[in-house]
Parts: C-alpha cells; sequence; structure tokens
C-alpha cells in the first residue's frame, strides 16, 4: 500500500457551555473526502473539539501515513503538543493539581495518536480557511439539531475546490 497525504480538519460547537453540541470533520486521505459529524444533547464546546478529532482519527486505517489535523481549537493543539505529557506525569492532574477535565476524551485521542505521525496546525477560526468553515457548518448544524449532508467520495467531485489550503 503506498502512502498517502492526510489531511483532517475538524471543529466542534456548542448551544451553551454546556449545551447542546455538535462536532464536523472533514477527512482527506489522498483523492478520498469523508465529511462526518455528530451530535450530543449536553455537552460542552471543548468536548465537542475533541470527539472531532477523535472520530476523523478512527477514519485513518494505515498508520504509516503522516496525518496534518487542522483545528482552530487552541485547547486542542496545546493539549496534544504540550499539557497531556505532563498531565500524564502529575496523574492527570493540572498544574494547579486539579483534575484534567475531559479526561476520558484525552486518554482516547493519546491511545489513537499512538504509533501516527501527526502534526497539530492551529489556524484561526472564521478566516476563509475552507476546511475549517466546513467543518463549522457542519458541527454548528449537528449542534442545532438538524442533520447536514455529507459528502463521502472523491477529491475532484468535492463541492470545495480550495479544501486543502490551510493558510
Amino acid at each position: 500500500m503506498s502512502l498517502k497525504s492526510i489531511t483532517i480538519f475538524t471543529d466542534g460547537s456548542s448551544r451553551g457551555n454546556p449545551g447542546p453540541g455538535g462536532w464536523g470533520a472533514v477527512v482527506i486521505v489522498g483523492n478520498k473526502v469523508t465529511e462526518i459529524g455528530g451530535r450530543e444533547t449536553h455537552t460542552t464546546n471543548n468536548r465537542m473539539e475533541l470527539i472531532g478529532a477523535i472520530k476523523a482519527l478512527e477514519q485513518i486505517q494505515d498508520s504509516r501515513n503522516k496525518i496534518q489535523v487542522v483545528t482552530d481549537s487552541g485547547y486542542l493543539v496545546k493539549g496534544m503538543t504540550e499539557w497531556i505529557h505532563n498531565w500524564q506525569k502529575k496523574n492527570w492532574k493540572t498544574a494547579d493539581r486539579k483534575q484534567v477535565l475531559n479526561r476520558d476524551l484525552w486518554e482516547e485521542l493519546l491511545a489513537l495518536s499512538r504509533g501516527k505521525e501527526i502534526v497539530w496546525k492551529q489556524i484561526g477560526g472564521h478566516k476563509g480557511i475552507a476546511g475549517n468553515e466546513r467543518c463549522d457548518a457542519i458541527a454548528t448544524e449537528f449542534a442545532d439539531g438538524k442533520k447536514p449532508e455529507l459528502y463521502a467520495g472523491v477529491l475532484e467531485n468535492y463541492r470545495i475546490r480550495n479544501i486543502l489550503n490551510v493558510s
């Protein structure tokens, strides 16, 4: 199996914090695009951000591929690149000795990340980056109780032409 470029966009949303929430992701593996999303009735925006990343990484079959995860969530990026290692050393406690919020999801995300080369990239939200805007729309629609139409198919037929632009 040949190595393929993998780009994941992900976003989370909640209406109230806590409140109803949604998550959305666009997973691009080589020339295949898959949009996914979901909803929870009582959640927080941070849980939705984490679940979006988890569900997207669950789509990846070949762990040899380098993965770029693009998100507007500083919580997700800093958590995976800075905080998580200290949390583990300190028995899942923060610097001020409080229990890490969303530990269940952080542990799941950590397990899914093992053995994979992942670059976590934070971008500004609502800056016109097509992948982020699409994930935001999916997450928001799910948070609002709607069921957006999700695409699964080849990149050439995807309606968003500049989806791989992350800057």
